[in-house]
């Protein structure tokens, strides 16, 4: 995600641990390996689910140190089935039917889902009827049988998808001038259907929507199907690797899609308004050698496809949701950006598929390793087409580091969300805040080896998820140094340490703020 591109503009001159450190690659016939690293973070929170049928159902979570209730405890998603029915009006709730396969880590009498924003009409595991209950956010649901440890089960709920917000919730649903579009970072994949909405748990996706003609339906992943029937279209979209909740996407609206070949053949499709497609094909036509640019830095694209979802809507934000990128629309039609400032914002959503999408974070308080990295190849991608220097950029961020730090907290341990705005963890500590770690772990192990650690991060953890200790530990082997020291500075203090190479530069500690203006005196 990078936030509000219209007014935060780049700086420039003027620990937990649910699930695996790599790759899946257990067959589909068998639990993932992932599950076995899960254990650590979800012993105590499993312990809750071993309960009577008789208690009272519960409100869970993984023990997310920022979302505490995110996700859920007992069982690992190995795939998701979501099927949508539009109304034809974006204020109208969808039909919807999402069916999720799993495996149980724990033995259960209950299985919790994420979900608290949309009626549900039934429940059934295993093909027969199970009851269920809604605690806080947590859909309870109780089968007429518990579930063994290590058991395939299958979970479907026929519910409604509302796109109309709740008033204490964002995210979601996004309603946009001609249809719908999907931002769930960071805690919303449960206002739009039934899951485990954390990025530990990630799952491959079959996405089905029908829409009445004259609308287009597009998602994650590659096209499997169109069917026309009775005034209305089917599209079932499917990913060809696994996904986090937070990255889904679905685009519904009277769109057009234009298609183009990426490197190595990749096919690169992109979603605009019908309106819109001849002012916005000189954006999308520099997709392709954005790519090739990424990939010449740190290897082969992630995924099966990528395109640009162009939506005629204002969010404050655009979004790395996987192999579809979304955009406001007016980041590109709006006078005043310079050319340089767009591509590269179009750079730091495209980095993302490597880092916060291949590499999923493992806790969200591995955030900085999402944003950072996308930080530094937007800064790297400007300083190489359009002069703008990384070093500067990087020296104006230190000097706003210690501000930055005071209000947000060290990068690897970020401060909370503030009530009631989930997405208030994206502050500058994590953007230019992360990727100045990043630029003062070049400094100390050198190009040649960061460069090395970039590859190998990418490549050894492609359709996993990973953590800072993660980071750390691969940034020890590939530069053979002992670097407890520079990272549990960097990371975790409270102040900026000094910047290796650059005695001179200085941040700036934040304004103590004086006793009469606390109690609103001037």
């Amino acid at each position: 995600m990078l936030r509000s591109a219209r007014t935060e503009a780049p700086v420039t001159a003027g620990p937990e641990a649910p699930v695996t450190a790599g790759p899946s690659t257990d067959a589909p016939g068998r639990p993932r390996a992932r599950r076995l690293a899960r254990t650590a973070l979800l012993a105590s929170a499993i312990s809750l689910c071993l309960v009577a049928a008789s208690a009272p159902p519960e409100q869970l979570g993984v023990g997310d140190r920022l979302f505490p209730y995110l996700g859920n405890p007992g069982y690992d998603v190995a795939s998701y089935d979501l099927d949508f029915t539009y109304p034809g009006s974006n204020d109208k709730p969808l039909r919807a039917v999402t069916t999720i396969d799993a495996w149980t880590t724990q033995r259960l009498e209950r299985v919790n889902l994420d979900f608290a924003h949309g009626d549900v009409d039934a429940v059934e595991v295993d093909g027969e009827p199970a009851s269920y209950a809604r605690v806080g956010d947590d859909l309870v649901v109780t089968p007429a049988r518990a579930l063994p440890e290590g058991s395939w089960t299958r979970i479907t709920v026929r519910h409604t998808s509302d796109p109309v917000p709740p008033e204490d919730g964002e995210g979601g649903w996004v309603r946009t001038s001609d249809g719908l579009a999907m931002a769930n970072q960071a805690d919303a994949g449960h206002l739009v259907f039934p899951c485990n909405d954390h990025p530990s748990d990630k799952a491959m996706f079959t996405i089905r929507v029908t829409a009445p003609d004259g609308y287009t339906a597009v998602a994650n992943g590659l096209p499997t199907g169109v069917d026309r029937a009775r005034g209305a279209t089917t599209w079932t979209y499917r990913t060809q690797h696994p996904m986090a909740t937070e990255l889904t996407q679905v685009s519904i609206g009277r769109s057009a899609v234009l298609r183009r070949e990426g490197p190595h053949r990749l096919p690169v499709r992109d979603v605009v308004p019908v309106k819109d497609r001849d002012v916005l094909e000189p954006w999308l036509a520099k997709t392709p050698d954005q790519i090739s640019w990424m990939e010449s830095k740190v290897g082969a694209y992630p995924f099966e496809t990528y395109g640009l979802l162009m939506a005629d809507v204002s969010t404050g934000f655009e979004l790395e949701t996987q192999t579809l990128s979304l955009f406001e629309k007016g980041l590109f039609t709006e006078p005043g950006y310079p050319a340089w400032y767009v591509e590269s914002i179009m750079v730091h959503e495209l980095a993302h598929q490597w880092f916060g999408d291949s590499v999923s974070p493992r806790t969200w308080s591995d955030l900085w390793l999402n944003e950072g990295h996308a930080t530094w190849y937007e800064a790297l991608y400007a300083e190489e087409r359009a002069g703008r220097t990384l070093e500067a950029r990087m020296k104006a961020a230190y000097g706003a580091s210690d501000r930055w730090r005071a209000a947000g907290g060290p990068p690897a341990l970020p401060k909370g969300p503030e009530p009631g705005q989930k997405i208030s963890i994206f502050r500058p500590v994590v953007y230019d805040g992360a990727a100045l770690v990043l630029f003062a772990l070049r400094e100390v192990i050198g190009r040649p080896a960061f460069e090395r650690l970039e590859r190998a991060w990418v490549t050894g953890h492609r359709d996993g998820v990973a953590s800072t200790a993660d980071f750390v530990r691969l940034a020890e082997r590939v530069s053979g140094r002992d670097l407890t020291a520079f990272f549990d500075a960097w990371l975790y203090s409270t102040t900026t340490p000094p910047m290796p190479g650059h005695p001179d530069w200085t941040s700036q500690a934040p304004a103590k703020t004086k006793l009469a203006a606390r109690h609103g005196r001037p």
